[in-house]
């Protein structure tokens, strides 16, 4: 019974998976986010982006990549490149002087990943919970593969889980384990709580991520105004920050004519959508929050990958980092 309302809730027929076994539309564990890693290498990090890529540099931003760090101030070599150069000491000694830099050994990469129950929602694939945890998992797997500290934020009606970025497997296997717990809460028994603000999240991303992060975050941008627009514009004003919309057809394209049960739990509500006035503005509220954030990226030049429920997670990652064509 506990994922009879669920599948209801995302058009999944009940015969679909047997009795015990967490249908993975619905519901992922650590292993089915582990079975993910194999699928990780269709997609990159790096800041040399694949042409098609959405991170290139023929989009609004690019990945910076890792910084640099103050090696040592000495005299120019001929082999030196002249862009090197400390004009200011080579006019105060009299002899041509150069700066060097060593690259970072790593770069920071911090994941917010969205489990409040506005995300349990879904009406072809996948439940929009499901498809950014995927995604947020996908994303953890290639960017510690490719060296780099991972760590992540995941968050949920009730509770935070911050996990420091760390180079290390443990750190990567902590970040799994809050997803797959925080994604084990959402049922549609689940008791009503106030949801928490993402701002409040982001409020933490700004603390963490000071300065030289990579910020992927995967949520569905419920509930923003204009604090939003700030924390967004300061956290990508320093940082690389990218960001996962995950939404649903059914609220992209609202049917008409039918008779919608939406419930909090506790009071419910049927909603006549054959009202024409109600229709217009159940969709002029959906679209208007995802052109929103989608004009994030024309504002701030901050790079957002349009992800759906109603597609493959692996497929819509790997479309989108400019790697479609490679199969493993």
């Amino acid at each position: 019974m506990r994922d009879r309302a669920a599948r209801m809730r995302a058009g999944l027929k009940e015969h679909g998976t047997p009795g015990n076994v967490a249908d993975p539309r619905i519901s992922v564990d650590l292993a089915h986010l582990r079975v993910l890693q194999a699928k990780a290498r269709r997609i990159t990090f790096l800041p040399r982006q694949p042409a098609r890529s959405i991170l290139n540099g023929r989009h609004a931003s690019r990945l910076r990549g890792r910084g640099l760090n103050f090696e040592e101030l000495r005299q120019y070599l001929p082999s030196d490149d002249v862009r090197a150069i400390d004009w200011k000491v080579t006019a105060r000694t009299g002899t041509p002087h150069v700066r060097i830099f060593t690259e970072e050994r790593d770069r920071p990469t911090l994941i917010v990943v969205d489990q409040r129950m506005s995300m349990f929602f879904g009406s072809e694939l996948n439940m929009k919970s499901v498809t950014a945890a995927q995604c947020a998992a996908l994303s953890a797997f290639r960017i510690h593969d490719q060296g780099d500290r991972v760590g992540g934020i995941v968050f949920g009606d009730q509770a935070i889980a911050e996990i420091r970025p760390g180079r290390s497997r443990r750190s990567l296997d902590a970040f799994l384990t809050a997803l797959a717990d925080a994604n084990s809460l959402l049922s549609a028994e689940a008791p009503v709580s106030t949801p928490m603000p993402l701002n409040q999240v982001l409020k933490s991303v700004a603390r963490i991520a000071k300065r030289d992060h990579l910020v992927l975050v995967f949520s569905d941008f419920d509930e923003t105004d204009a604090l939003t627009h700030k924390l967004v514009a300061g956290i990508s004003r320093h940082n690389d920050l990218v960001l996962g919309l995950v939404s649903d057809p059914y609220t992209d394209t609202l049917p008409k004519g039918r008779r919608i049960v939406v419930s909090d739990g506790t009071l419910q509500a049927e909603i006549d959508t054959g009202d024409t006035k109600v229709h217009r503005r159940l969709t002029e509220m959906a679209k208007g929050r995802l052109a929103e954030v989608l004009d994030w990226q024309r504002l701030y030049g901050i790079p957002v990958l349009p992800l759906t429920t109603a597609r493959d997670s692996v497929e819509q990652m790997a479309h989108y980092m400019g790697l479609a064509g490679r199969r493993l």
